[in-house]
């Protein structure tokens, strides 16, 4: 069958799933390799402690793992961030529900609680991002960790 008029798989959609080819795919942006800075919680989060510290934690677990397994950058940093900040925000969601029960009163009876649909929502979202970043167990095994060494025209070398 013909592919006329087919795009190619993006460059880093091939690498992750180990289909890479110089002939079929180009190598995308290519970022100065530089570890991603964390952000300031408190500007992000503001208000709650708590939250912050659940984003941070988040931080120093995930990041330097997917700097090490996939050679996230600093240009990459802000799907990193929306990692944490989901994180945090479903951990959130999930204090307050534990906290107020799956169900609450009002002026119709008892209905689900207005977090659960929130809480999907941020699910949906945190499993888009898992992929991205390659945390889930079939995302991590179609990435290839970045070399060491040169790799003959690194321009950042």
């Amino acid at each position: 069958m013909a592919t006329a008029g087919r795009k190619p798989k993006p460059h880093l959609a091939a690498v992750r799933e180990g289909t890479f080819r110089p002939d079929k795919h180009t190598e995308g942006a290519r970022y100065e390799p530089r570890d991603p800075q964390e952000p300031d919680w408190s500007d992000l989060l503001p208000g709650d402690e708590d939250v912050q510290a659940k984003a941070h934690e988040v931080w120093q677990t995930v990041v330097p793992a997917v700097v090490r397994a996939a050679g996230l950058t600093d240009a990459q940093r802000h799907t990193a961030i929306e990692y944490c900040l989901t994180a945090a925000r479903i951990w959130q969601g999930e204090r307050v529900l534990s906290r107020d029960g799956m169900t609450v009163m009002t002026e119709r009876g008892i209905v689900k609680h207005p977090m659960t649909t929130i809480l999907n929502a941020y699910r949906s979202h945190f499993r888009s991002l898992t992929g991205e970043l390659g945390l889930s167990p079939s995302s991590a095994a179609r990435i290839t960790p970045p070399q060491d060494g040169d790799d003959d025209g690194d321009i950042f070398d």
